[in-house]
């Protein structure tokens, strides 16, 4: 007599070579990712691997991921939170546990599948360091120390260079550092705008055609990396932009006192507003919103009593260029009380 089978055949995929099933998992929706880990080690390992990324990115099947950064407003832990869509289309942000507390005040700026953290103090160790995070695999890596010591820090990057501006104590004024994400060194340089900029802190900065566009107390700015040259903006200067993101070189921010969804063209240096959003702002007072782009879409982020919501919104250029918002989806992401936002970033995995 035939002993029975204690244990499940073995799976077919399994059996298949691991090019071909890098293959297969890297057409999978990255959603399916934390299911997929749950397979077995082997698979678990595979998801995080740069290989299978590597592949994802020779399919095209690349995908925008958003990274929200919250504040515990307790005791003043910031975490990284990832959005994640259920299959019955909601969302959730999810806590990635892997990743540690970020330090107060810090500048952090997403480079493809990377986060760059530059400045603050961390608040369990008092120390300054540069980090780099690999969404891929959800780990940390420190990086060189920026040559000088800067306060007030604010960055965002062109052509693969993140350009590092702040105060400096020693040259009494504002400098900028450029680090390079191929070779993970900072330049030499030390780059000293050639006019003055009236303060020892940027409110705002963001990049559009290659330049980039600060905000300080006292007038905005405009920086061309290429040229090496500063000029003035006076029009950028009369909004308070605060968190704004940039999607086809065009400025968004909301306007929390008139409730709208406000642009900036950088070419014809003038404002405008998103039209087709008034059912979405109507009611609410939605001050401490924060943005982020992700393939051609906005994504809002809200807090609600005690929860956050997220808002999908899709942009459209219309005839006489008036640019009109679609909200795609809107819903809960997260319940907490305790919890405020910081920082979204659209990262590509």
């Amino acid at each position: 007599m035939e002993k029975e089978q204690s244990s499940e055949p073995p799976s077919l995929i399994t059996s298949l070579p691991e090019d071909l099933i890098i293959d297969i998992i890297a057409r999978v929706g990255r959603c399916d990712y934390p299911t997929l880990s749950l397979v077995s080690k082997h698979f678990r390992s595979l998801v995080s691997s740069s290989q299978l990324y590597v592949r994802r990115s020779l399919l095209g099947c690349t995908e925008h991921c958003l990274y929200v950064l919250l504040r515990n407003t307790e005791i003043w832990d910031k975490r990284w939170y990832i959005l994640r869509r259920k299959p019955n289309g909601d969302c959730r942000l999810v806590l990635i546990p892997s990743l540690p507390t970020m330090p107060r005040c810090g500048s952090f700026v997403a480079v493809g599948s990377k986060i760059y953290v530059f400045g603050g103090i961390n608040l369990h160790n008092l120390a300054r360091r540069e980090l780099s995070i690999d969404c891929r695999s959800h780990t940390v890596q420190t990086l060189p120390s920026i040559p000088i010591h800067m306060d007030n820090i604010v960055a965002d990057v062109i052509d693969g260079k993140i350009y590092v501006t702040g105060y400096s104590y020693i040259d009494r004024r504002e400098v900028m550092m450029v680090f390079n994400t191929e070779s993970l060194m900072w330049e030499t340089e030390v780059r000293k705008p050639e006019i003055e900029l009236g303060n020892r802190q940027p409110s705002y900065v963001v990049v559009m055609g290659d330049k980039m566009y600060m905000s300080y107390t006292q007038n905005g700015f405009v920086y061309d990396p290429k040229e090496s040259t500063w000029e003035k903006d006076e029009m950028l200067y009369s909004k308070r932009w605060e968190g704004a993101c940039v999607v086809d070189d065009v400025l968004y921010y909301y306007d929390s006192y008139k409730k709208e969804l406000r642009t900036y063209d950088p070419k014809k240096r003038c404002w405008g507003v998103v039209n087709g959003l008034d059912e979405l702002f109507r009611g609410r007072r939605w001050s401490m919103m924060r943005r982020s782009c992700y393939g051609g879409k906005l994504a809002l982020f809200l807090p609600k009593l005690e929860q956050i919501w997220c808002a999908e919104i899709s942009l459209e250029r219309r005839q006489g260029g008036e640019i009109w918002g679609k909200v795609e989806w809107c819903g809960e992401v997260l319940s907490s009380r305790d919890l405020s936002l910081s920082k979204a970033l659209a990262v590509m995995l």
